[in-house]
């Protein structure tokens, strides 16, 4: 992977971990999606205008039906993340979401792509699991299934995080196939499927706006925080895969699990940092072994 794509992956680590822990913060649904899709539109609308003015025009069917799928399982990746925040724990949820999705897109970017994977790279989507293991808890998942309160809420953080992990994998894919194969600009993926959650986001807001106000009131700086830096985040692992492998950028996503790490146990006051610490660690080494792959 060159080092330009590993940079750009690595502060695309910082900024995920930074937003999904403000997600986490606000407890929201649907209707929260909705604030963020909102401000993403109205934000960066700007950028989206510039560049869209030319490109947009010339698309053709294959261009909009990909735009299309990507808005909806970004929906639906967003809306089960979501209430896996709120159903289960963040240290579950997110690094199973973080560590099945990428190795799900890795081996479908083999499948579908012609991509090939090293055994230094497989080495290093193996190390990543194992740190995303430890981070999620190690063997203390294990001691906390003989709780039933636990229990209920390890289950729904493994179920939740897995069934991301897999809306994960699906848009990663088809949004490496635009921007690889389409040449379409990153920014315009993201922007323009951002009307399509919009579009799916809206009916839970619109039946009942008194109480979407309510919620805006108590939500809009978690929105806004979310709405600005998250398509950064997103748009970055975009332009790396323009010039690596998605077999190598998506794992190497799993970099944000090193800020996950650092920043839950110092804002959400979650314990285990040394195993989590540990954890961390045979991320970084998984990613650098996949740089090298």
């Amino acid at each position: 992977m060159p080092a330009s794509a590993l940079a750009l992956v690595v502060f695309a680590g910082l900024i995920h971990a930074i937003w999904n822990i403000v997600a986490k913060q606000a407890g929201g649904d649907a209707r929260f999606a909705f604030f963020t899709a909102f401000v993403v539109m109205v934000f960066w609308a700007p950028v989206g205008i510039w560049l869209g003015w030319h490109q947009v025009p010339v698309w053709g069917k294959s261009e909009w039906i990909l735009i299309a799928a990507s808005g909806v399982l970004h929906v639906v990746y967003y809306v089960v993340l979501l209430r896996g925040y709120r159903k289960g724990d963040l240290t579950v949820v997110y690094p199973l979401a973080r560590g099945s999705g990428p190795l799900l897109s890795s081996l479908t970017a083999v499948v579908l792509l012609g991509e090939h994977l090293t055994v230094l790279s497989l080495a290093g989507i193996a190390t990543v699991v194992a740190g995303v293991f430890l981070v999620a808890g190690g063997p203390r998942l294990f001691r906390q299934a003989h709780d039933s309160a636990r229990r209920a809420t390890l289950h729904a953080g493994l179920r939740y995080g897995l069934l991301t992990g897999v809306f994960i994998a699906s848009y990663t894919v088809v949004d490496g196939y635009a921007v690889k194969v389409l040449l379409l600009s990153p920014i315009l993926v993201d922007y323009f499927g951002n009307f399509v959650r919009l579009a799916f986001l809206a009916p839970p807001v619109l039946r009942d706006l008194e109480e979407a106000r309510q919620l805006w009131q108590v939500q809009w700086k978690h929105a806004i925080a979310i709405g600005i830096i998250s398509p950064v985040s997103y748009v970055l692992v975009l332009y790396a895969m323009e010039v690596a492998p998605l077999s190598h950028v998506a794992p190497a996503r799993e970099v944000s699990m090193l800020f996950a790490a650092l920043l839950g146990g110092q804002l959400l006051r979650e314990g285990d940092r040394v195993t989590r610490f540990f954890g961390a660690t045979c991320i970084a080494v998984g990613v650098m072994a996949l740089a090298q792959g």
